[in-house]
């Protein structure tokens, strides 16, 4: 039975009835529109709008339809469209005219901006927890590979050697930005639309600020027009989601990357590879495939929302029904990618050797032999041209930077001494490095130490 059909001389299509509805997808809400009924339903009983004696029976009977739900008794049907009257269709159908009174002093326009900011308050709580066990898995990374060494890179070519504890670190700071940028969306969140009606508010003596005690909301939005209309909210924690997969998703390159042959920096653990169904010697990362590929279904998501609001004139429109579908899509695919992600590089086998060779070789101490002439009096940019001739010397006759003998050093500048060896051993290049932030072993160091 639908709750609106006053005002209609005949039936709405079976068509327009499937098309229209959004119970398939907003049941999720049952949790969090029955929370918001019961506060109402507290608020009109308090008030007087409504009797003590209605106001509890409505409240008990949404508990009772909420453990119904739960132990899977409740079967919701299309005819009464979405979640909010479902759950309404089920309490007047258990307590007859008492539970039409539920709906007074409110509109579906605020019960669903209210249910679905309730909703993402959850998911933006579940989603740091999330975040901060990825945290303690890099920091815990970090500490095991203080003096891991490795090539740093730019453009995908060997730059200059650094450890992978700093290189995870550069992760966690962009982790841990992610974090903040979810707790100042909750900031946004976190205000109560509930009391707003369908956009002009309301005749009834109702108290908001109960509402907001009574839910937990940090405070009231002020303004009913914009309280049913907003979805600012939904749009910025699709943001951050999606600012959060591409974090996941460039870590996720580059293990891909490492785990290769041709690099052959890491291995993947079996409980996170698979096999190929031809070829007998594959392991492939598909964990970290698929994270790379959701990256972009959470852009989608976040490009879908902004779209359905771009034109949109106040208060409410039916359009807005599209804004759940994104939302707990993107929802899911960041908690389900945060936790494989950090099972999958907790359990990861780091090859040493292999990145302490790679490091040596491709010139990455080219700048510090350009920092060792500078020590001596040269200007930088006349020593950049001798490095980079000694570089070039070097790719001709296949030859390291420390691997040339001190005739061939002299031979490009007398300024070369017998403790330039010492200056471009790549551990030495680390250990060199003073500037606060940097690559040196007593930086990392202090790095993981400040993150305690």
């Amino acid at each position: 039975m639908k709750l609106w059909k006053g005002r209609f001389a005949k039936a709405s299509a079976t068509s327009a009835d499937e098309f229209n509805a959004s119970i398939g997808f907003d049941k999720r809400l049952y949790k969090e529109d029955i929370t918001g009924s019961i506060a109402h339903a507290q608020m009109l009983g308090k008030q007087g709008i409504i009797s003590p004696d209605e106001s509890e029976l409505i409240i008990k009977t949404l508990k009772e339809i909420l453990d119904d739900i739960e132990d899977g008794k409740v079967e919701f049907t299309i005819e009464s469209e979405d979640i909010h009257m479902n759950i309404e269709t089920l309490l007047t159908e258990r307590i007859g005219d008492t539970g039409k009174k539920l709906h007074t002093a409110r509109s579906r326009n605020d019960q669903v901006a209210v249910d679905f900011r309730l909703y993402l308050k959850n998911e933006i709580k579940e989603t740091d927890e999330k975040i901060k066990m990825l945290l303690e898995t890099l920091k815990k990374l970090a500490e095991e590979h203080v003096e891991t060494v490795m090539p740093g890179y730019t453009h995908l070519q060997r730059a200059q050697p650094v450890t992978l504890a700093y290189h995870l670190l550069a992760y966690y700071q962009m982790f841990a930005r992610d974090r903040e940028r979810f707790a100042d969306c909750m900031t946004r969140v976190d205000r109560l639309p509930l009391g707003s009606g369908a956009l002009a508010g309301t005749t009834y003596d109702t108290d908001r600020q109960f509402l907001k005690e009574q839910l937990g909301f940090a405070s009231v939005l002020p303004n009913g027009m914009d309280a049913v209309a907003d979805r600012d909210f939904a749009l910025e924690f699709l943001s951050c989601v999606s600012i959060t997969m591409m974090h996941l998703s460039r870590f996720c390159e580059e293990l891909i990357n490492w785990s290769s042959v041709e690099f052959g920096f890491i291995e993947m653990d079996d409980a996170y590879s698979t096999g190929s169904s031809i070829m007998p010697q594959k392991k492939n990362p598909d964990m970290a495939e698929l994270i790379r590929g959701k990256t972009g279904r959470a852009y989608g998501d976040m490009m879908s929302l902004f779209t359905v609001c771009k034109g949109l004139p106040l208060a409410y429109n039916k359009d807005l029904q599209e804004d759940k579908e994104p939302v707990f899509d993107a929802a899911d695919t960041i908690k389900a990618s945060l936790g494989i992600f950090t099972e999958m590089i907790s359990t990861m086998t780091v090859k040493k050797e292999n990145m302490r060779a790679a490091a040596r070789y491709g010139y990455m101490n080219a700048t510090d032999a350009a920092d060792y002439l500078v020590s001596k009096g040269i200007p930088f940019r006349d020593c950049h041209a001798i490095i980079g001739n000694m570089v070039l010397y070097c790719i001709n006759n296949g030859k390291a930077l420390d691997e040339l003998t001190m005739d061939e050093f002299k031979s490009f500048s007398e300024a070369f001494d017998e403790d330039i060896y010492e200056a471009i051993d790549v551990v030495n290049c680390i250990r060199a490095k003073k500037s606060e932030g940097s690559t040196s072993f007593e930086s990392v160091k202090k790095q993981i130490e400040d993150l305690k």
